[in-house]
C-alpha cells in the first residue's frame, strides 16, 4: 500500500491549528479530522459503511442475526462492502482516492499500514474513546491485561485499531508448556495404506521419503490401489509458501522452516537473539537445491506454484495424492482420511532436522480502523465494544447459539456441535458451519475464555493434542520473532521501501530455482548482491534488530 506523504504533510498542517470539523478531501469527500488525543461528540451518524473481508462460505453479514442484533442494541445500521477476493487491491484504490469507507473490517493491516494511514490522517486515533464512556468491555480488558494496549499502541503514542487475538494454545488443554495453535501451521502427512501396500515404512528422513514418493510414482498407487485413472497419481502436493499447505516443513532436514509469517517472509530470531534471513543462508541453497531433483523427477506437483487451496483440496479428496500439508488430515484427504498417517519431521543429509516454530495469539490492531470519513465514531464504537463482550466474540468467531453452540455444561460453559452432530442436523460438518458464520474483525478471544465461556472446538482439542504430543517433540528452540514489536517511523520507511520488493525477489527466486534448477556460485553471488543492493536487506535486518533490541529492554524494565 502507498504512503500518502503530502496527504500527510496536508494534515499535519491543518492539525497545527487546532481541531477540524468538517475537511473536504480528495474528490470531495468529507473528512473528519481531530487533534490527536481528542475524541469527536457528535452522535448525529446513524448509518455507517464498513468495507472488509468475508469468507467464501459465508451467508453473508447482512443476514447475521448476531451482528443485526448488536446493531440494534447501539442504535445503528451497517452497510457492508465485504468480499472474499481482491479486498487487497480495493482497499488501495478507496485509500489512495480517499474514498474511504467509516470503517475498514478484516482487512489486515500490519503496524506499518496502520501507522501511515493514521499519520496521514485516513485512520482517527481511538485512544480517546478506550474510555469506561465509549468502550466500557474493552476498556476494561485493556486495564486487565496492559500487554494488549502496548501491543497496539504504535510508535507515536496512538491506538488506530482495535484489537484482535485468539489465544488458543495448548494450556487451555491442560498441558504444562502453553504452545500457540500456529506454532507449527503445517502437518504433513502421507497414505500409509499405500506405504503398507509396498511393503514400505513411515519414513524418518527425505532420503527415505524421496524412496517412497518414487514408488508411489512407479507404481502408480492411486490408480493402482483406488481404481483411479491411469497416471493420477500425484506423490507429493502442496502450496508453494503457503500457510498451512506449503512445502515449507520439509526444509526443516536443512535447519529451518520459512513458512510465512506476520513479520517478514524469511525472518529468523537465533537463539542468540541476532536476527538474519534464512534465505541469503547456505542451509536455504542447499535445500533449493536438493528439492530441485525431486520436481524435476516428478516427484513434486508441478502445480504446486500455481494451485488453489481447493484445488489441493480436489485432488486429496479424490485419492490422487500420497503426501501434502495441511492443518487437519480429515479436513484434506476426506473419505481417504483412514488411510492417512502423520509424516514426521524428517532428517536432511546431514542427519539432523530443526523447525523454525511460527508465532501465534499475539494482540494486533490490524482488524479494525475506524477513517476519518466517520462523523460519529462514538457510535460506531459502541457497537465494536459488543465484540469485546465473551459471548458475543465466541458467537462471532464459530456460529450463532442454537447453531454452533447447543447447550452448557454442569459450569455453565457451553459445547460446541460435534461433527456428528452437524451432519445430522445440517448435513454439512461442524468446519463447514464454522465458516457460514464466522465474521471476520477484531475478536479478542482470551484464554480464560474457554473455561468461563465455552469450550474449545473439538477439532482444536484434536490438533492442539497433536502439536504437543507429536510435533512438538520435534523441536529444539521456540524462540521466535515477536509479531507486536513497534518501529519508528523512520523505520517503517525504510520498511515500506524493501519489504515488498524483498519477498517477491525472494519468493520469485526460489520458486525459479526449484522448477529450474541451481543456483550455481554466480547465480548465489548476483542473488544476494541484488538482496543487499537493490532489496535493501542490509537496512531490513538494522530496523528489524534495532526494534527487536527496544522490544526486549522495554519487557525487561516492567
Amino acid at each position: 500500500m502507498m504512503k500518502l506523504k503530502m496527504w500527510k504533510k496536508f494534515v499535519s498542517c491543518i492539525l497545527a491549528t487546532g481541531l477540524v470539523l468538517p475537511m473536504t478531501a480528495c474528490n470531495k469527500q468529507e473528512q473528519y479530522i481531530m487533534e490527536p488525543g481528542v475524541a469527536n461528540t457528535d452522535t448525529s451518524q446513524t448509518e455507517f459503511t464498513i468495507m472488509g473481508s468475508i469468507s467464501a462460505l459465508s451467508k453473508g453479514y447482512d443476514n447475521n442475526e448476531v451482528l443485526k442484533e448488536m446493531q440494534e442494541k447501539a442504535g445503528i445500521k451497517i452497510k457492508w462492502n465485504v468480499m472474499s477476493d481482491s479486498l487487497g487491491e480495493q482497499v488501495n484504490i478507496r485509500i489512495a482516492g480517499r474514498q474511504l469507507p467509516d470503517a475498514f473490517l478484516g482487512v489486515g493491516f500490519n503496524n506499518y499500514d496502520i501507522t501511515t494511514y493514521g499519520s496521514d490522517g485516513a485512520f482517527i486515533d481511538l485512544t480517546p474513546y478506550l474510555t469506561e464512556e465509549y468502550m466500557p468491555n474493552l476498556t476494561k480488558i485493556l486495564e486487565e491485561n496492559p500487554d494488549i494496549r502496548s501491543a497496539i499502541t504504535m510508535n507515536d503514542g496512538c491506538i488506530y485499531g482495535l484489537p484482535a487475538a485468539e489465544k488458543m494454545g495448548t494450556a487451555g488443554i491442560g498441558k504444562e508448556e502453553d504452545y500457540s495453535i500456529y506454532t507449527i501451521p503445517q502437518f504433513s502427512m502421507i497414505n500409509k495404506a499405500w506405504l503398507d501396500d509396498l511393503g514400505l515404512e513411515v519414513p524418518t528422513t527425505l532420503d527415505e521419503l524421496h524412496t517412497a514418493l518414487k514408488a508411489f510414482k512407479d507404481n502408480d498407487m492411486s490408480a493402482k490401489y483406488y481404481g483411479n485413472d491411469k497416471g493420477t497419481t500425484i506423490p507429493m502436493s502442496t502450496g508453494f509458501d503457503q500457510w498451512c499447505w506449503g512445502q515449507n516443513i520439509f526444509y526443516a532436514g536443512f535447519g529451518f522452516t520459512n513458512w510465512p509469517n506476520d513479520v517478514i517472509n524469511d525472518l529468523v530470531l537465533n537463539p542468540d537473539g541476532k536476527v538474519e534471513f534464512i534465505c541469503a543462508s547456505d542451509k536455504y541453497r542447499k535445500a533449493i537445491t536438493y528439492f530441485h531433483d525431486w520436481y524435476a523427477e516428478g516427484l513434486m506437483d508441478i502445480e504446486m506454484f500455481s494451485q488453489s487451496d481447493t484445488q489441493l483440496i480436489s485432488k486429496c479428496s479424490q485419492g490422487y495424492v500420497g503426501v501434502s500439508t495441511w492443518w487437519y488430515i480429515e479436513e484434506l484427504m476426506g473419505d481417504y482420511a483412514k488411510d492417512y498417517v502423520f509424516l514426521p519431521i524428517l532428517d536432511g543429509p546431514d542427519g539432523t532436522h530443526n523447525v523454525t516454530v511460527r508465532t501465534g495469539g499475539a494482540a494486533n490492531s490490524g482488524s479494525l480502523s475506524v477513517t476519518s470519513a466517520c462523523k460519529s465514531p462514538a457510535n460506531l464504537l459502541k457497537f465494536f465494544d459488543q465484540w469485546y463482550e465473551p459471548e458475543n466474540v465466541m458467537q462471532l468467531q464459530y456460529g450463532p447459539i442454537g447453531t454452533y453452540f447447543i447447550d452448557k455444561d454442569e459450569n455453565g460453559v457451553w459445547n460446541s456441535i460435534s461433527d456428528e452432530e452437524a451432519k445430522d442436523k445440517f448435513g454439512k460438518s461442524a468446519g463447514e458451519l464454522k465458516s457460514e458464520s464466522e465474521v471476520h474483525g477484531p475478536k479478542l478471544i482470551l484464554s480464560d475464555y474457554y473455561n468461563t465461556t465455552f469450550k474449545m472446538e473439538p477439532r482444536a482439542i484434536e490438533r492442539l493434542e497433536d502439536l504437543y504430543n507429536f510435533w512438538m517433540p520435534y523441536v529444539d528452540n521456540t524462540i521466535t520473532y515477536p509479531v507486536d514489536c513497534v518501529y519508528t517511523e523512520e523505520e517503517l520507511d525504510v520498511i515500506d521501501r524493501y519489504k515488498t520488493d524483498f519477498e517477491s525477489s525472494v519468493s520469485e527466486q526460489e520458486g525459479l530455482w526449484l522448477k529450474e534448477g541451481g543456483p550455481s556460485d554466480s547465480e548465489w553471488n548476483n542473488y544476494i548482491d541484488r538482496l543487499n543492493d537493490k532489496c535493501g536487506m542490509k537496512e531490513l535486518l538494522e530496523v528489524y534488530q534495532n526494534a527487536y533490541d527496544r522490544y526486549m529492554e522495554a519487557k525487561q524494565e516492567k
